[in-house]
């Protein structure tokens, strides 16, 4: 038995239950909650794409506070879920540990959700992903508000996971402006094209007389 590197908990590895779970819940939303940071730090124009907003170049009047710009983005949060993954697959596998191909937040923050299991099993540095994790969710929600967008149930996933036919059966969730969402559970991806065939496996709800 040891502690958890968060609470100080009693806890099977680095994470006490809670706080695995809270971390997996994050590596979840966070590429959604910073598609909404995207969406607030653009001035609204005649159109999304008019934005123009460049250090010495916006002048006095610039509608954008350039400061949070620089810290609170998509791309440093892609930058250091990046890092992380990178370190994880450094000790996990360092005989053949080649770095990862070039991804995305939300294919880094899935790579990490996916190997949660062996993170807070053996990981040394679970503690500091946990919380940093949390501060970029936190830097998020400072722009977004707080709580963060309420996700909108889709259904349950409908993915087969053996050979027997069970079905996965996780709630399938979506925020504001996601469009590929990924099961936490098993990892199955359903795109925006996939939408209609989750809707049309759901289970058949049972009328009770």
């Amino acid at each position: 038995m040891s502690v958890c590197e968060v609470c100080g908990e009693s806890a099977n590895g680095y994470l006490c239950h809670r706080h695995r779970e809270q971390l997996a819940a994050r590596l979840a939303d966070l590429p959604a909650l910073y598609v909404e940071v995207g969406e607030c730090l653009v001035p609204r124009r005649s159109s999304w794409g008019e934005i123009v907003a460049t250090r010495g170049g916006a002048g006095p009047c610039s509608p954008i506070d350039e400061d949070v710009l620089d810290t609170v983005n998509t791309t440093r949060a892609a930058e250091v879920m990046r890092l992380w993954r990178v370190d994880v697959q450094r000790v996990r596998w360092p005989q053949h540990s080649p770095p990862p191909p070039p991804a995305d937040l939300t294919a880094d923050c899935r790579w990490l959700a996916m190997e949660l299991d062996w993170i807070v099993d053996h990981y040394p540095g679970t503690g500091d992903l946990a919380r940093e994790v949390r501060e970029l969710e936190g830097q998020a929600r400072t722009i977004v508000g707080d709580p963060a967008p309420r996700p909108q149930r889709l259904g349950t996933c409908v993915a087969v996971t053996d050979d027997e036919g069970t079905v996965c059966g996780a709630v399938i969730s979506r925020l504001p402006g996601q469009t590929r969402l990924v099961c936490r559970w098993c990892g199955t991806e359903y795109g925006p094209q996939l939408y209609l065939t989750l809707a049309n496996f759901q289970p058949k709800k049972t009328a009770y007389h």
